[in-house]
């Protein structure tokens, strides 16, 4: 699949040649669309159970609203797929496959899956199990790609508490406990990061930022390229008010409390959450690459029955029809269009008012609005045949 590939869904009825056979409509077709605007395929339809008029009108409105979702649901798949790959469009465009086929491979050779939807049900169960298909696989695909995102910020700010600065690790494996007071009834130390330009300015004033700071208590605990940890005490009266003023000079005050063997249950965390960030990435990959592929498959089945349903409101019963699905480009498809529309805008009767060369006119809004009132116009422009346009990214 390249990007800029469009593709063209066209059903003409098998009249448009003197002979009605389905070959020579295909050959008429593909003879329109012309070489230099596209390659044109068969693409087949089963006959599915018709039922009453009102009933297709429905139809074709749900299938058109169920189509929207399907294209929501492939492109936020797509996307996932290229936040688990870290944008890498090549990796991701490898794994944008649709029952292991390139999207193109299976579009030209698409073959209705009769296993999974059952050509025999009513319109009405397929579309209810398409909607329930493609619910789930939306679902399930956000479901694991959240579960991988929590996962791997878990991973980042483990990795931060293990090599940010001292105003931000984990002080765990650079604290010795000794330096800290246990268990007095009068007395707290406070471990405070200040910036390295700051040390002079500290040791200025430490002491008198609060009443009953205990005068040449500070000690250097640990240094960095930025920051200076120092071992501070006060009373215990006075250290919410010094946590205070630490903070108004831009100090950080850190929290720590001595655990015994935190240095190992923090390394096994840390290890713990390297191995579930790697599986689940290998789980969210898996999940991405089906979900696009049954997302976008769901979403071509919706396509054929969208054209069938349009089929039969257009041209009526009895059913003789072919439909072709052409590969083209943003540019050639206008000159695809242009082609069709010169060719078969007889099909929409004297329904249509024409210009001086036989064409329907586009601003018939009678027409459209009467279309769009039956429910299978949508905002799309009407045309005389039946006629999507779509691309899968």
């Amino acid at each position: 699949m390249s990007k800029g590939t469009k593709y063209l869904l066209v059903s003409l009825p098998s009249s448009i040649t003197p002979s009605n056979h389905h070959d020579e409509a295909l050959e008429a077709l593909r003879s329109t669309i012309g070489g230099n605007n596209g390659q044109t395929y068969p693409f087949a339809i089963p006959n599915f159970k018709i039922g009453t008029l009102d009933a297709l009108v429905q139809q074709a409105d749900d299938l058109a609203k169920l189509e929207n979702s399907c294209e929501q649901v492939v492109a936020k798949v797509g996307d996932s797929l290229k936040t688990i790959l870290d944008g890498d469009d090549d990796r991701v465009q490898q794994h944008k496959t649709i029952n292991d086929k390139p999207v193109d491979q299976y579009l030209r050779s698409f073959q209705w899956n009769k296993i999974k939807y059952r050509a025999d049900k009513p319109i009405a169960d397929l579309i209810d199990s398409l909607q329930k298909e493609i619910a789930g696989i939306d679902n399930d695909v956000k479901a694991k790609l959240a579960q991988y995102n929590q996962t791997k910020t878990n991973l980042a700010t483990a990795e931060r508490k293990r090599t940010g600065n001292l105003s931000t690790k984990s002080l765990t494996t650079v604290v010795n406990p000794r330096l800290i007071i246990q268990d007095s009834e009068y007395l707290d130390t406070h471990l405070i990061a200040v910036p390295n330009m700051n040390i002079k300015e500290f040791y200025k004033s430490y002491e008198t930022l609060t009443e009953k700071v205990v005068p040449r208590s500070a000690v250097e605990v640990a240094k960095d390229d930025e920051f200076t940890l120092f071992a501070v005490v006060t009373f215990k009266k006075t250290s919410a008010d010094f946590i205070h003023k630490c903070r108004e000079k831009r100090w950080t005050p850190r929290d720590y409390k001595y655990k015994e063997g935190g240095k190992e249950e923090e390394a096994k965390e840390a290890s713990q959450l390297e191995q579930d960030a790697k599986k689940l990435w290998g789980e969210a990959l898996r999940l991405g690459r089906t979900g696009y592929s049954e997302s976008a498959m769901v979403w071509v089945h919706v396509l054929a029955l969208r054209v069938f349903v349009e089929t039969v409101l257009r041209y009526g019963l009895p059913l003789d029809f072919i439909c072709g699905l052409v590969q083209t480009n943003a540019k050639a498809a206008k000159n695809a269009k242009t082609n069709l529309d010169a060719n078969y805008s007889y099909l929409g009767g004297n329904a249509f008012n024409r210009d001086n060369k036989g064409r329907p006119k586009k601003d018939d809004s009678a027409l459209a609005s009467e279309m769009q009132a039956q429910g299978h116009l949508g905002d799309a422009e009407y045309s005389p045949y039946v006629y999507y346009e779509f691309e899968i990214v």
